[in-house]
């Protein structure tokens, strides 16, 4: 064998012996992303980053019940407002509002005390921002919209479905209770206390109080802690279309709480979405967004660029 030829097959050993060597680390690492990704944490123990808004055809502050309520417009079409929950500001709804500005008006406000909106002295309670939101409608000329509430925004969706109810076209209430006796403990809950940590990083940017986030949380539990007290007869008021909505795997919300709203009000639609959690609308926003397309009768329309 003459040396040329013996250094090409010695040379060609040693790359398949390469190649072999290559193979077995490249299974070995598809195994482990394998293993990996079966362990990954469910998306209802995610807490995915808050969405921005996109561009308002209008925004900016209404003067009602003496406070500044900050809101914005988007889209043409039939009304939907959409309220958020409690610590947090009008930017959790970033994914929604891209698919309903469509086919839909649709208008974000923040809560008093929430984000930019001011607030005065008066103890939070959901009665008076229920008249907030009211008031913001008539500030727009509102004449009636569909209600698409979480969590606080829920409780004042069904609170206006009580008390005004000729404002209300329709209402998507997604987690939330009737009682306090209805919310479960949620201190042990690491999405949840990442969510307060972050509404308060958040508060600090928006305020126009950015310090006292702190009393803020302080004043909103006090109103937790008693509020709402709905009987069985106080939901049977609401005559307005109504889903009750929550997530499988809510931490907030006990589910006898939920289905019991839903079995009390005349006519009402449960709800109960998969593998989320109170965050859906962030967890999965295409499910969470088609559900609230088929409840204003958009059947069939998909929702998945919306979170682009």
């Amino acid at each position: 064998m003459t040396p040329p030829l013996c250094h090409a097959l010695m040379s060609g050993g040693r790359t398949g012996r390469r190649v072999m060597m290559f193979r077995k680390l490249l299974t070995a690492l598809l195994v482990m992303v394998s293993i990996n990704a079966a362990h990954a944490a469910p998306q209802w123990l995610s807490l995915p980053p808050t969405p921005t808004l996109p561009k308002a055809a209008q925004s900016g502050f209404a003067p009602v019940n003496g406070i500044k309520v900050w809101y914005a417009v988007f889209g043409r079409g039939e009304p939907v407002l959409l309220l958020h929950g409690g610590l947090a500001n009008a930017n959790y709804w970033g994914h929604q509002v891209r698919a309903l500005q469509r086919r839909n008006q649709v208008i974000v406000m923040e809560s008093r005390g929430h984000g930019r909106s001011s607030r005065n002295q008066e103890p939070y309670g959901y009665d008076l921002m229920a008249s907030d939101v009211v008031g913001l409608l008539d500030h727009l000329k509102i004449r009636k919209a569909a209600i698409v509430g979480w969590s606080d925004g829920a409780i004042i969706g069904l609170d206006i479905a009580m008390k005004h109810p000729e404002r209300v076209t329709k209402l998507f209430a997604f987690a939330a209770n009737s009682d306090p006796s209805g919310v479960a403990d949620i201190a042990s809950s690491d999405v949840f206390n990442a969510y307060i940590a972050r509404a308060g990083e958040e508060y600090k940017r928006l305020s126009p109080t950015p310090t006292e986030y702190k009393s803020f949380v302080a004043e909103i539990t006090k109103m937790w802690e008693s509020q709402p007290k709905w009987t069985a007869s106080d939901l049977a008021a609401i005559k307005v279309p109504t889903w009750i909505v929550d997530g499988d795997h809510d931490e907030a919300i006990k589910r006898e709480n939920t289905e019991f709203m839903a079995a009390n009000i005349p006519g009402a639609g449960l709800l109960i979405q998969p593998e989320v959690s109170h965050f859906s609308f962030l967890q999965d926003p295409e499910q969470f967004n088609d559900d609230v397309l088929r409840f204003l009768g958009r059947r069939g329309e998909r929702a998945g660029a919306a979170a682009k």
